[in-house]
């Protein structure tokens, strides 16, 4: 542990010369996240930086590095809370310990259809959600479609909340997805994703929930051979960016990077519709058992869950959002 954090503040300290760029002609961003290659979020990122070439006449130029060089999702975050890197793409779940606002995403059941939730997204409430974080330094530039989360199990098929006594689910680190695994009659285990085949197939957990691409490029799929869609919650991917970094843009260079997100959004969402569809047919081909379950049940056993909130802002944004 001593080496890896040695290693993180070392490169972290060359980020803070590069994040933004020392060359007078161009402004190099560097934007680090967890997720593999062939991800369809880490596509959309790749258009991103091509966009931004091109929007800004070569003026700006954003470096991606992927699969976790930097760190697991909490010190990426971490990094840009100093400005050692200047962004990166982490789900809203470990967001929530950053912006207790982001809580909302992690509750079962917030939306009723995924046009909802893309009015919520696009809305006032989801402008505000992204700028939540500037207090932490943290700013939000917009929000990757990651469908919604369903558990996948290595040899207990779930069928209805009662299939989930017993076992231990992986879930991100976030307190309210913990707490959704343990209403719904399970026990929620934080691990992080890179440890996660492993854990797996050591029988560590039982299994995990994530959207259909995650489970396939992944390859979590060689070792559960059942996935559940129940559809639990939706929580978004979303792109920030240190306040520090962002400040330190020039009008027209926030306005540059603002529109290649803008457009890698659009593109992203048509993306993920076709890898969901894509991962489900491989992971079918390759055994797994593609489970539709009555949801009605999983929503029955969350409800006390929900009522927990009362008097809390995030029982106040959900109130909002069922309005909507």
């Amino acid at each position: 542990m001593k080496i890896r954090l040695g290693l993180i503040c070392l490169l972290s300290s060359c980020l803070m010369l590069s994040s933004c760029g020392t060359d007078s002609d161009v402004r190099v961003i560097k934007m680090a996240h967890s997720l593999d290659t062939n991800h369809p979020v880490h596509k959309a990122m790749v258009y991103m930086a091509e966009r931004l070439t091109v929007i800004s006449g070569g003026k700006m130029q954003l470096d991606i590095y992927p699969g976790g060089q930097l760190g697991s999702e909490r010190e990426s975050i971490e990094l840009l809370q100093i400005g050692s890197l200047a962004m990166t793409k982490v789900s809203a779940s470990p967001l929530e310990g950053f912006v207790p606002a982001m809580k909302v995403f992690g509750i079962p059941y917030v939306f009723r259809d995924h046009d909802h939730y893309w009015r919520v997204l696009n809305g006032e409430i989801g402008k505000e959600l992204l700028l939540a974080g500037e207090k932490v330094r943290l700013r939000g530039l917009g929000y990757f479609d990651a469908g919604s989360r369903s558990y996948y199990t290595v040899d207990k098929p779930i069928r209805s909340p009662d299939d989930l006594q017993g076992m231990k689910i992986r879930v991100q680190n976030s307190q309210t997805a913990v707490r959704m695994v343990k209403a719904m009659g399970g026990s929620g285990t934080p691990i992080s994703w890179g440890e996660l085949y492993t854990a797996l197939q050591q029988g560590v957990v039982d299994g995990a929930e994530n959207n259909p691409p995650s489970f396939f490029s992944s390859k979590h799929y060689e070792v559960c051979k059942f996935f559940t869609l129940n559809e639990h919650t939706s929580v978004p991917d979303i792109v920030i960016i240190s306040s520090y970094v962002w400040n330190s843009l020039s009008a027209q260079e926030q306005s540059w990077l603002q529109q290649a997100m803008d457009e890698a959004v659009v593109f992203q969402r048509k993306l993920w519709v076709q890898a969901t569809n894509e991962a489900l047919e491989a992971v079918k081909a390759a055994g797994v058992e593609i489970i539709y379950p009555d949801k009605q049940p999983f929503m029955d056993v969350v409800q006390e869950m929900q009522k927990s909130y009362e008097g809390t802002p995030a029982y106040d944004l959900l109130e909002r959002i069922k309005a909507i």
